[in-house]
């Protein structure tokens, strides 16, 4: 296991134009990630923190300040060359599940390894892995409609692990959810910590759920508290 962080905010600022003025959405934030760990960013709806989670994948960059990822500049970079990293070695978790409606659970999974350029001959075996790791192994052959919310959030769990990357971002993954399928939920990414050797860096306001995770940051209006 690597010593040094898998990815550093170092100092980092956003702020966006609205009309004639900046809204200063992240005031200068300082954040290290390591390898297996599960993150809480927790934090009213405004806060900050979905902000901060494009930034940390790479779909945005920072108006001041830096992010490395694997020690390599991710805000220097352009977008192409950031999109090549974010196929490759982050997934993402939405609120809003984002499966394909017309394929089955089992071919939302192989669509990932198809995107990340995984050999076919490796398909069968990691997308069967995958759904038995999230407890989908008897219902991989549904579309969405025909699984429960929970059931369709561990379906996105899957794919976004497919690939394998080392660092999955989850945005509000049980917002969605009753408290016992969040609690399944959470269970779920306990166990892709232990086994998949990825770190989870998630938002949410669930306090309940917060008891799982390895470190909670809180965010108010773009800090950390």
């Amino acid at each position: 296991m690597a010593s040094g962080p898998l990815l550093t905010v170092e100092n980092v600022e956003r702020s966006f134009d609205v009309g004639s003025h900046k809204l200063r959405v992240l005031k200068g934030i300082n954040l290290n990630l390591y390898s297996r760990q599960l993150i809480m960013l927790k934090g009213r709806s405004g806060s900050g923190k979905t902000t901060l989670m494009n930034l940390m994948g790479g779909l945005d960059t920072p108006t001041e300040g830096k992010i490395y990822f694997r020690g390599q500049p991710f805000h220097e970079w352009d977008d192409d060359r950031r999109t090549v990293v974010r196929r490759q070695d982050i997934g993402f978790i939405f609120q809003a599940y984002a499966l394909m409606p017309l394929l089955s659970a089992y071919e939302n999974v192989e669509l990932s390894l198809r995107m990340a350029g995984i050999p076919r001959t490796e398909w069968k075996k990691r997308v069967t892995s995958c759904l038995e790791l999230v407890g989908l192994a008897k219902r991989m052959h549904h579309r969405p409609f025909e699984l429960s919310g929970g059931e369709q959030q561990r379906v996105a769990i899957a794919k976004a692990i497919a690939h394998r990357p080392s660092l999955l971002l989850a945005d509000e993954p049980t917002a969605e959810l009753d408290s016992q399928m969040a609690a399944q939920v959470m269970q779920v990414f306990r166990e892709i910590v232990a086994t998949e050797n990825v770190t989870i860096c998630m938002t949410t306001h669930d306090t309940t759920i917060m008891e799982v995770a390895d470190h909670v940051y809180e965010m108010v209006d773009g800090v950390f508290v």
